[in-house]
């Protein structure tokens, strides 16, 4: 199971991330990202890598 971490300082709410995210598991919710459906994560880090502001962080738990 993946823990996914968004820091909502740094989160700009510009997307790229939930639409990445070949497992659906991101979405955005006032207009800042939010993992809505972690129990899917694939671990594949798409998140992490495609975000600009390095917002994201995927441990794995």
């Amino acid at each position: 199971m993946y823990q996914i971490t968004v820091d909502k300082e740094k989160c700009t709410g510009c997307g790229e991330c939930v639409d990445i995210c070949p497992a659906e598991v991101l979405e955005l919710v006032d207009e800042k990202c939010e993992p809505t459906n972690i129990d899917e994560c694939l671990g594949c880090e798409s998140c992490v890598e495609t975000c600009p502001e390095s917002a994201i962080t995927l441990t794995e738990s």
